[in-house]
């Protein structure tokens, strides 16, 4: 078993190896045909355009590895089926499952890889990539000017910022609530700051030209007005948990923020009051979509293990096929997650239980 399991394996891996290189190739050289004129354009230099590729290569490897997979689990199968092998195995009293049993352990190890991949290398190589594109040809930019921002610093204060200059790291037009603990409707205290500066050496907000009040019930209790102070000082109230950086990772873009980084942006999108629907979706599939290298690999035995007449044109065009559909599906289905009308997590998997359904369906029809 140890050698036929070799042969297996080193059959898969080449394939998978060949499949993966392949379609880098061929999404590179599509990508620089659309965007050489833009390169041409602004003038970037053949070391920028490299530089740029590198960096777009982990996100390549990302989304290309369920195609790779798919196409090296119908190659080796395939392979297998047509030489008879399959029939020799079978006759030998070797069950299918066991045939499978190296290829999907490769799923496994491909999976648990592209979890760390995805979540932690393609974003660092994401940030490098979109600083090229912003830099020299200015796509998606980072505003840096930001306007009526509403973030719930903790589960009684509530910040709102009319305008935020993230340059000069200075907000306009800014209030401060403070609810009561016990009776979140009633105010306990509340600060109006026409200016609002962020000092880097003490790490903290400074106010300029401040109202200060304080109330009971319905009633204002004391209005102090406050020329210039650091909110560290004004008591409960000036302890924000706000920084310029948390500001800024809110435009970040998500295929930018790893999945540590993503976590902590849902739970500020949740403690503001914000619709986190969309944001739990992608985070989730940051999960989800690495397990596709397992379902495409069952998928595609599913289908090889009956199709004795396929050539190799056919099913690499086939692999593309497929990847399209799920790729697709995937893209429809988190229509309806972004929305709330899906659960997100759910969301996030169906396409993948879609697809394993499919293939325990056609290995149940193996004869």
């Amino acid at each position: 078993m140890k050698l036929l399991y070799r042969y297996i394996l080193r059959s898969f891996i080449q394939n998978f190896l060949f499949g993966l290189l392949s379609f880098i190739v061929i999404f590179i050289l599509i990508d620089l045909f659309e965007n050489l004129d833009k390169f041409v354009d602004r003038g970037v230099s053949k070391g920028i355009i490299l530089e740029y590729y590198i960096f777009f290569i982990p996100e390549i490897v990302k989304l290309l590895i369920p195609v790779a997979t798919l196409l090296a689990s119908l190659f080796t199968i395939s392979k297998l089926n047509n030489n008879s092998e399959l029939t020799a195995m079978f006759s030998g009293g070797i069950s299918y499952s066991k045939v499978l049993t190296p290829i999907i352990c490769v799923g496994f190890l491909l999976t648990g890889f592209s979890i760390y991949f995805n979540g932690w290398i393609v974003p660092l190589s994401n940030k490098e990539k979109l600083k090229i594109e912003r830099t020299y040809l200015g796509k998606n930019q980072i505003n840096t000017s930001v306007q009526n921002l509403f973030l719930q610093d903790q589960f009684n204060r509530i910040i709102s910022i009319a305008v935020y200059d993230e340059v000069l790291n200075k907000a306009s037009n800014a209030n401060i609530s403070l609810f009561n603990d016990d009776n979140k409707i009633y105010l306990k205290e509340r600060i109006d700051i026409a200016e609002l500066n962020w000092d880097t050496i003490s790490q903290n907000w400074t106010a300029i030209n401040s109202v200060y009040r304080t109330f009971k019930g319905d009633s204002v209790m004391s209005l102090e007005y406050l020329d210039t102070v650091l909110t560290s000082k004004l008591g409960e109230i000036g302890k924000i948990n706000l920084t310029p950086g948390i500001i800024l990772k809110n435009q970040l873009k998500p295929d930018e923020m790893s999945i540590s980084e993503y976590r902590e942006f849902i739970a500020n999108l949740k403690s503001s009051g914000l619709l986190s629907s969309r944001a739990e979706v992608d985070y989730y599939s940051k999960f989800s979509f690495p397990f596709a290298a397992i379902i495409t690999i069952l998928f595609g035995a599913s289908i090889a293990v009956n199709n004795r007449k396929s050539g190799a044109a056919l099913q690499f065009g086939f692999s593309i096929f497929i990847s399209f559909i799920y790729l697709g599906f995937v893209k429809i289905s988190q229509v309806f997650g972004y929305n709330g009308e899906l659960n997100p997590l759910f969301t996030a998997w169906l396409a993948n239980l879609i697809f394993l359904a499919i293939a325990i369906i056609n290995f149940m029809r193996i004869r």
